[in-house]
């Protein structure tokens, strides 16, 4: 708040709430979810409704976390999962396994060293995440969902995906564009 006035800017907080922008937060306890993946959940939406019908979102965020959550038809967020990113399973085995260190490993389908053990082992727990929520969100949806991929991380998991999905840069920015509008709007 300093910095910005510096330059009397009004700064406008992002904050989970029970809905914005066409997102309709159904998380038990609205306000605990993550503003960074609601505010994701915004910028799927907005980019689906762009598309030009309303269809069921699968919203990535590969990072130091991982979340997968689906978004149904109307907008509502249905539910997520969250697993440790890449990074933090590699510390976790590091420090809890004698002799391992953080490999500089390959994703191989048989790995037959330790590094691209555990190199393809996080890959494939990620992605086995991604892809378990794509079944249950298509089996409720009746329909294939937009997966959308962001994050620091996603390039690493993408190519490595079974399921169709997009690589989106900026998606939280994309939300919080999405959601700026819609308020102006009102």
């Amino acid at each position: 708040e300093e910095q910005l006035e510096l330059w009397d800017i009004e700064p406008h907080w992002a904050y989970s709430g029970p809905q914005a922008a066409g997102v309709v937060n159904g998380y038990d306890y609205p306000g605990r979810l993550g503003t960074d993946r609601f505010i994701a959940m915004i910028g799927a939406r907005h980019l689906v409704m762009s598309r030009g019908r309303p269809r069921p979102a699968l919203v990535v965020m590969i990072g130091t976390a991982v979340t997968v959550d689906a978004l149904d038809t109307s907008g509502r967020f249905l539910g997520g999962l969250i697993v440790p990113g890449h990074g933090i399973m590699l510390r976790a085995l590091e420090n809890g396994t004698a002799g391992l260190r953080v490999p500089t490993g390959d994703v191989v389908d048989f790995p037959t060293n330790t590094s691209d053990a555990l190199t393809s082992g996080g890959t494939y727990a990620i992605t086995g995440t991604i892809e378990r929520l794509h079944g249950h969100l298509t089996r409720r949806a009746g329909e294939v969902p937009l997966t959308l991929v962001s994050g620091g991380a996603g390039w690493k998991v993408v190519p490595h995906l079974t399921v169709e999905h997009e690589l989106i840069e900026a998606l939280i920015f994309d939300g919080l564009l999405a959601a700026q509008a819609h308020r102006a709007a009102q």
